[in-house]
């Protein structure tokens, strides 16, 4: 019985402006808390989120601890906040070097981020390790946008030894949107943890794009939700021939596709 769901999502309305994603990332845990589910709430700290208006405060007991990708090692920050009129806590994950001051994928010119990859991995990470801190054990976790594509990687190679990850089940939602540019020549570098080792890659292409990091993560899927009328249809296609289950899109009131899909996993 899944009565617990991590949600990893790329963008939660209001803390971003309204896309498919970030209205989803809103709307799905509350309807799950709504349903009678625990659940706990993760996003990265884009440089565009304005704290104070946000009401976003560090949690200093959860800070604090350094992520070293491609031997750098690179402080993780927690902050936490509530979004008005829900009762749902959103944690964020944040760093100077990968958020701070920085939007999210794109810059100020509309150019992708080079290290779009690194960012994910360490947000990936990040969510991982405060999960542990928390000391709480997801039935689900439930990753929405191309940000949270590592998770499922790491769930089934690096932390698969860890109590609080030894049950849980991994879901992937596709969307439309993706990223345009490569995310790296030196990225399969860059994953390298625990048993996540360059050779253990060696069926993906070492230039990875979205279409690879996709690929990556419904490979370490327990199941895949199509999120939205026109998903990427290859993704989809991709998830149906390995043999995992595929929600296909349930509509807008998806509250009790959702929930039944969390429960037969």
């Amino acid at each position: 019985m899944a009565n617990k769901i991590l949600f990893i999502n790329q963008e939660i309305s209001p803390y971003v402006p309204d896309t498919t994603l970030s209205v989803m990332g809103r709307d799905l845990p509350s309807k799950m808390q709504e349903e009678g589910l625990e659940i706990r709430t993760f996003m990265p700290k884009w440089g565009n989120i304005n704290e104070r208006r946000g009401q976003l405060h560090e949690v200093i007991r959860l800070s604090g601890m350094n992520l070293v990708i491609d031997d750098t090692d690179h402080p993780l920050i927690i902050k936490v906040a509530s979004i008005p009129q829900t009762r749902l806590q959103v944690y964020f994950i944040d760093n100077d070097d990968y958020f701070m001051k920085r939007k999210m994928a794109t810059d100020e010119n509309g150019e992708e981020y080079d290290d779009n990859g690194e960012r994910a991995i360490f947000f990936a990470r990040g969510v991982l390790e405060t999960v542990k801190k928390l000391r709480w054990s997801p039935d689900v976790i439930h990753c929405q946008g191309w940000m949270g594509y590592i998770v499922p990687l790491f769930i089934k190679a690096a932390y698969n030894s860890e109590p609080a990850f030894a049950d849980t089940k991994v879901v992937t939602s596709v969307f439309a949107d993706g990223l345009k540019k490569n995310i790296g020549n030196n990225f399969k570098n860059c994953l390298e943890f625990k048993d996540v080792t360059v050779d253990s890659l060696s069926a993906y292409k070492d230039d990875f794009d979205f279409m690879e990091l996709g690929k990556l993560a419904i490979d370490n899927s327990d199941a895949v939700v199509e999120a939205e009328e026109g998903a990427n249809p290859e993704l989809i296609a991709y998830a149906k021939s390995k043999g995992i289950p595929v929600l296909a899109y349930p509509g807008e009131d998806y509250t009790v596709a959702y929930k039944k899909f969390y429960e037969e996993l």
